[in-house]
């Protein structure tokens, strides 16, 4: 998944890039609420993780001006503020979850799957096309019964293609998902990874999953 992180604490904000990021997260951030902004409408993110006390615009503002554009990308609140008021306004301001300072690295990335299976309606951790399974809590990926290993961003490209089983998607889509805006890499980096998947989840068995649309972009569907 694509995530934003906008928390003016440096070294928190650090902190969660670099936790995400070990864990296959393709992870953007900012400091301030109008930087958010610019940035939840420039790219689509599968989740964004907001600091409500942040300058410029604080989080209440910078939600309600996303859902005033009819942008409805998944917002987790954070903040040291724990009254019930206080997380009824930030709900009611359009805001999907919220989550209390201090909080555990691991309760905010179960938000972010649970919030992940609300959007593409997956009532589990669990992705699968024919005998293949992902998971996305155990990071457990198997095929007829036997275990593949991936690095962390074959996983996240093998979750995308899973989360969009039956989609023809472009380069330029997986690019996008994949990789943050501080991906200086090269014009192929799609391609190339998709090789490497290809290998570990394809190769071996009797029919392929992963299928290239010519002029398009690459297809996860079982063969019928």
């Amino acid at each position: 998944m694509r995530i934003l992180i906008a928390e003016d604490d440096i070294d928190l904000n650090k902190i969660m890039v670099k936790k995400l990021g070990a864990e296959g997260y393709a992870v953007d951030s900012c400091f301030d609420g109008k930087t958010a902004l610019d940035y939840l409408e420039t790219a689509q993110y599968d989740a964004a993780v907001l600091d409500i006390m942040m300058p410029e615009m604080d989080g209440l503002q910078t939600v309600r001006e996303l859902r005033r554009k009819n942008n409805l990308t998944p917002v987790i609140f954070l903040t040291a503020r724990d009254t019930v008021a206080d997380k009824v306004q930030g709900l009611d301001m359009g805001a999907n979850d919220y989550l209390v300072k201090p909080f555990s690295f691991d309760e905010l990335t179960a938000r972010l799957r649970a919030m992940t299976r609300t959007s593409v309606k997956n009532a589990t951790n669990q992705y699968a096309i024919a005998d293949l399974t992902l998971d996305t809590e155990t990071h457990r990926v198997c095929r007829g019964g036997k275990e593949i290993k991936l690095t962390a961003r074959e996983f996240a490209l093998l979750e995308y293609l899973l989360r969009n089983k039956g989609k023809v998607l472009s380069r330029q889509k997986i690019e996008d998902n994949i990789w943050n805006f501080d991906y200086d890499g090269g014009t192929n980096v799609v391609d190339v990874y998709i090789t490497y998947l290809r290998k570990k989840i394809d190769d071996g068995y009797d029919s392929r999953l992963i299928h290239t649309v010519r002029g398009v972009g690459y297809l996860l569907k079982e063969n019928v």
